[in-house]
């Protein structure tokens, strides 16, 4: 007797999910793929998360495109897991599930004052600034002097959106509304703090070079803040990445004083680590860090020396945190959800039939999108597995027509989004675009979103 086809769903259609649902699409399976996303559009961080200024990071999207509109996989966005439909909904009409929900929060830094008034954390300005549906539409730029604390690229790009004009947004997909506000942006100086040397930074050569080409904004770093360590040395010696790195970063420091002439400017401070973010009357007027010493391996102790800046604002880019699932185990430590190589695991360590996990959820906000391709194809390798030792008692779902879930779905008063849909929000996104020479200007609203995707708006 022949088995039925497979009915995978994948949980969230950032890249991790759809290099899941691709490489499982690509398998000797006789398999049905549906790719649930609680957006009203697909590709997750690539499309709220990184910077409207790369527009080459955002080329990823083409390559995802390509992906779903072959239409092997099903698209079911505007469907948001764990209040429209739960594990339980998921296992009737399904015999896997595959969470690649990412890491969309900010990790936590616990330091007195972080909760103050004025303390932001970078996700949520990157969603900001990237016109997610889900935040407000409004940010309070209102400072001339602000921190940022954080030694990676996102902490680059949340200096380089604060410090950079507006109008040289524009030929950006930014939104109207965040040209808006940042035209009004008073801010003069940009401080960002890393707790370790210039040998330790996790900047990436490239985006650390763009950082000196931003018009009008000078970068500015102190000599003093260099010192180099034997693991230093090391990681210059064994690193390509690092020996570009401090190559920039000391070349900076060559420049004279006379050079620096911009209107705004942004500080690179290292060996500062942050501890604590000093107010008055509930709000941000400032920024306690301790002096730093590296320590032979790369790492670095504080020195009992500490420095306040005066500062307005504080933006914390220590790293991304995953969220909870509804019926799904979560390490609350880790931000992730427990699993081994891909399959989710209980309290106990007993695997979960059926139920997978890839991404930055499966092994926390860290890596490229070629880890996250491997990473997919990890857990794919595991589900065939699993589907090959499990024969035909791996085939649980009860309602295995591919409208059954549609059909629950609009029985909830789901408004589901698939392909067809996307597409008409990406011909509306780019129609706003055209006039104005711009590949396209990002509609905002949620609620916008799905009048446009469902049809109901037409005209630009």
């Amino acid at each position: 007797m022949s088995t039925p086809t497979l009915r995978v769903a994948v949980v969230g259609a950032g890249p991790a999910g759809i290099y899941a649902s691709d490489i499982l699409s690509k398998t000797d399976l006789d398999v049905s793929i549906d790719l649930f996303e609680r957006l009203p559009a697909p590709f997750g961080l690539v499309r709220y998360g990184v910077a409207p200024d790369h527009p080459r990071i955002k080329q990823i999207i083409v390559a995802l495109h390509k992906v779903l509109e072959r239409g092997d996989i099903r698209l079911l966005a505007n469907v948001d897991y764990g209040t429209d439909l739960k594990l339980d909904d998921l296992r009737q009409f399904y015999d896997a599930v595959i969470f690649s929900t990412g890491s969309i929060r900010d990790a936590a830094l616990p330091i007195p004052g972080i909760d103050l008034e004025g303390s932001y954390g970078a996700a949520d300005f990157v969603s900001w600034y990237d016109g997610h549906p889900d935040v407000a539409r409004t940010w309070p730029l209102e400072h001339q002097t602000v921190a940022v604390i954080g030694a990676g690229n996102v902490a680059l790009d949340v200096a380089r959106i604060l410090a950079k004009h507006a109008d040289d947004l524009l030929p950006t997909e930014v939104p109207a509304n965040v040209y808006d506000i940042l035209k009004a942006n008073p801010i003069t100086d940009v401080h960002v703090f890393a707790r370790r040397g210039p040998a330790q930074v996790k900047f990436s050569p490239l985006e650390l070079r763009e950082l000196g080409h931003v018009p009008d904004v000078d970068v500015v770093v102190y000599p003093e803040d260099f010192e180099f360590d034997e693991g230093s040395m090391a990681a210059i010696h064994s690193s390509n990445q690092t020996k570009q790195v401090v190559k920039t970063l000391t070349d900076w420091t060559l420049k004279e004083p006379e050079e620096l002439t911009a209107s705004r400017r942004i500080h690179l401070h290292f060996l500062h680590k942050p501890a604590e973010v000093l107010g008055e009357d509930g709000r941000v007027v400032g920024l306690r860090t301790e002096r730093t010493a590296l320590n032979g391996d790369g790492n670095a102790t504080g020195t009992g020396q500490f420095h306040d800046w005066p500062v307005q604002a504080v933006y914390r880019a220590v790293g991304y945190f995953g969220s909870p699932l509804v019926d799904i185990p979560f390490d609350d430590v880790a931000g992730v959800i427990p699993n081994r190589e891909g399959r989710v695991v209980d309290v106990d360590g007993e695997a979960l039939p059926g139920v997978y996990a890839t991404g930055w959820i499966k092994r926390g906000p860290v890596g490229l999108i070629g880890h996250t391709k491997s990473d997919a194809s990890e857990t794919i390798r595991h589900l065939t597995e699993d589907v090959a030792a499990g024969g035909e008692a791996f085939y649980t779902a009860t309602d295995r027509d591919p409208s059954a879930v549609t059909d629950f779905l609009a029985s909830r008063g789901v408004e589901v989004i698939q392909w067809t849909g996307w597409e008409l929000l990406d011909a509306y996104e780019r129609s706003l675009g055209e006039p104005h020479g711009r590949e396209r200007i990002k509609v905002v609203p949620r609620e916008e979103m799905v009048d446009i995707a469902l049809g109901r708006t037409t005209e630009a």
